[in-house]
């Protein structure tokens, strides 16, 4: 499939990779010259100051990138929402915004929390539900572990995407390690036979990694992205 305006980017599990697959996104959508920007509508565990938005400029470099909202906590937003006693935006605000950012963008990557069905909002609005929300113009990267158990989680959320008639761009595996085990091998095998195109794999140090390195190398760890 051609990629969309807009990229929703979940994940199988909380701690997946996600902001830094967001990042890599990011990096190489910036080398082919596109304008991007990056939403999430809930960051939470924000403790320290420290975000996911902030992350992905360290990384990918100078680029437009909000939350809809900061939450203290390291909880899903619902209940970090109900810890800092703060009201959730509803999915129909995230959506606004989300479209203005991408009347003025090549792209946009909105960046989940947890998983694809994690609540964002007081009314059990899911990101799958953004997704619907936002039509045809959006669809999801599927960021997934290469370790023992990943063909099971990665095989439900995109399962559950399917049942919604959600459209998928691919699936990324984030921390892929630099000696690759033979169950990092066998799943990365795995998943590549799917009908759902396996985008790439970022490197398990790729945080760590100085940002012009980073940048240097995001687009050949995504060469499955399409134009």
């Amino acid at each position: 499939m051609k990629l969309p305006r807009i990229i929703l980017v979940t994940g199988t599990d909380t701690g997946v990779g996600k902001t830094i697959t967001t990042a890599a996104f990011a990096a190489a959508l910036k080398q082919r010259g596109c304008s991007v920007a990056v939403y999430k509508p809930c960051q939470s565990g924000n403790v320290d100051g420290d975000s996911d938005c902030a992350e992905v400029v360290r990384l990918a470099g100078p680029l437009t990138a909000e939350a809809g909202i900061v939450l203290e906590q390291p909880l899903a937003p619902v209940p970090a929402a109900a810890c800092d006693e703060v009201v959730l935006p509803q999915l129909a605000s995230h959506a606004r915004r989300i479209r203005a950012l991408a009347n003025t963008h090549d792209h946009v990557l909105v960046e989940g929390a947890g998983g694809v069905l994690v609540e964002l909002d007081h009314d059990g609005g899911t990101l799958a539900d953004l997704g619907t929300l936002l039509g045809d113009s959006a669809g999801f990267a599927v960021v997934a572990r290469p370790s023992l158990g990943t063909l099971n989680h990665t095989a439900l959320t995109l399962e559950a995407l399917d049942r919604r008639g959600l459209p998928v761009v691919g699936v990324v595996l984030g921390s892929w390690p630099a000696v690759p085990g033979a169950v990092e091998r066998s799943n990365r095998a795995t998943i590549s036979g799917w009908p759902v195109p396996l985008l790439g794999a970022i490197r398990q140090e790729a945080a760590g990694m100085d940002p012009g390195v980073f940048r240097e190398h995001a687009a050949s760890w995504l060469a499955g992205v399409p134009a």
